[in-house]
């Protein structure tokens, strides 16, 4: 039996605002810090060491944060805790390159610790003020996520511009991490803090139908390692200019974004964690299967792109409906933290095999590759709604988003 603290009513703007400052921050580090690490001269083979750090430090680290929600620790804790860190390592890896690379090592595995609780102690959140107030859309607080990532892609390139790269990047970042810290200390907790009943001192177990929509998903989205890795290469080596390149990437975000602003209009069956994770998991079946014959091809580039909505926009939205259905109390964050690991897991490894494939047999084949991982996403939908027993979720349907 857990206990659960009394809170007061949620507030989806300071949620939204989480989101934005967080993804704002993501959606400058993810694609500049590698020109910052590029800006600095260093070698090539220690630049890919150096982003390969951050995938598995949240492979490893992403669970066991988590999993200390269901010890009591409140997620603004984890939220304030991390962004600070953030900050602290943002600010000096300036100084850690002047004097050595190899300093870098310690301070990139720290922010990635600090960075692997955000978006899921968020989530957690979210999904915990949704489940106490029907007033709170899941779907619609997460876009601000997207919406600000979007923004930070688009500004981040300008701004870099005028400022720099090697100062400007980490100079930014710290900023950013700053504003992320005063937002989640500020205001009331937005969800309850659960600890473990005092009789027992047990998190409960992941039941079987969560694990198997857990590992769906992580399947589903690691089908997006080819193109994440590879598209923009690809696209390039077959004459797709830069302009287009940049609005194909962002056609896929404007379509995440555009699912998550109607999804809630969707009647209840088509938000349940399976048919969300199907929609997701077909959507990128036929999108690997289309990209593996597009060769450049942009009539069928743009409504491949499009799909994005659907392979990361639903896929992502059913496992959060999955782990809020199904997490029993006491194991909501390990659950949590589960997702986020199990994705980066499956992603690491997909992202490797991509670059061995598309090193022998060039893109069509890298991209067909990830056409199995869809379709094993697939049949563990089935496995999981298969086994799923209706009465158990309040008399035959499972949560939705």
């Amino acid at each position: 039996m857990t206990r659960t603290a009394p809170i007061g009513e949620p507030d989806p703007v300071r949620l939204g605002l989480l989101y934005a400052v967080v993804f704002v921050e993501i959606g400058i580090a993810m694609p500049f810090m590698p020109v910052w690490l590029g800006a600095l001269g260093l070698d090539a083979g220690l630049i890919g060491l150096l982003l390969a750090l951050p995938i598995a430090t949240k492979v490893i680290a992403t669970r066991p944060l988590m999993g200390l929600i269901d010890r009591g620790v409140r997620p603004r804790t984890l939220l304030v805790a991390g962004s600070l860190t953030l900050a602290v390592s943002y600010a000096l890896m300036p100084v850690a390159a002047a004097i050595a690379a190899a300093l870098l090592v310690p301070l990139i595995v720290a922010n990635a610790v600090a960075q692997a609780p955000l978006v899921p102690s968020i989530d957690y959140l979210t999904l915990a003020a949704a489940r106490r107030s029907k007033r709170i859309d899941y779907a619609r607080i997460r876009l601000c996520g997207s919406v600000a990532f979007l923004a930070a892609n688009l500004a981040g390139g300008a701004l870099l511009g005028v400022l720099g790269d090697q100062v400007a990047v980490p100079l930014l970042l710290t900023g950013l991490a700053l504003v992320a810290t005063v937002v989640a200390a500020s205001g009331p907790e937005a969800g309850p803090a659960v600890s473990r009943s005092a009789e027992t001192g047990v998190s409960p177990p992941l039941p079987r139908v969560l694990r198997l929509s857990i590992a769906a998903a992580a399947l589903i989205q690691a089908s997006h390692a080819a193109i994440y890795a590879f598209g923009s290469l690809d696209w390039a080596r077959h004459g797709v200019s830069p302009p287009w390149i940049g609005t194909l990437w962002a056609l896929g975000v404007a379509a995440e974004i555009a699912l998550f602003a109607v999804v809630g209009r969707f009647p209840a069956r088509w938000r349940s964690p399976f048919r969300l994770l199907g929609l997701g998991g077909g959507a990128a079946l036929l999108r690997a299967v289309g990209l593996s014959l597009a060769d450049g091809d942009l009539a069928l580039l743009l409504p491949l792109q499009m799909l994005h909505g659907l392979t990361f926009g639903a896929t992502h939205l059913g496992v959060m409906a999955a782990v809020s259905g199904f997490a029993p109390e006491g194991a909501r964050g390990r659950a949590q933290g589960t997702v986020g690991a199990s994705t980066a897991l499956v992603s690491a490894v997909a992202t490797l095999a991509c670059g061995a494939v598309y090193g022998a047999f060039g893109g069509p084949s890298t991209f067909l590759m990830m056409a199995p991982l869809a379709l094993a996403g697939l049949v563990l939908v089935a496995l999981a709604q298969r086994i799923h027993d209706p009465r158990r979720f309040g008399g035959g349907s499972p949560h939705t988003v």
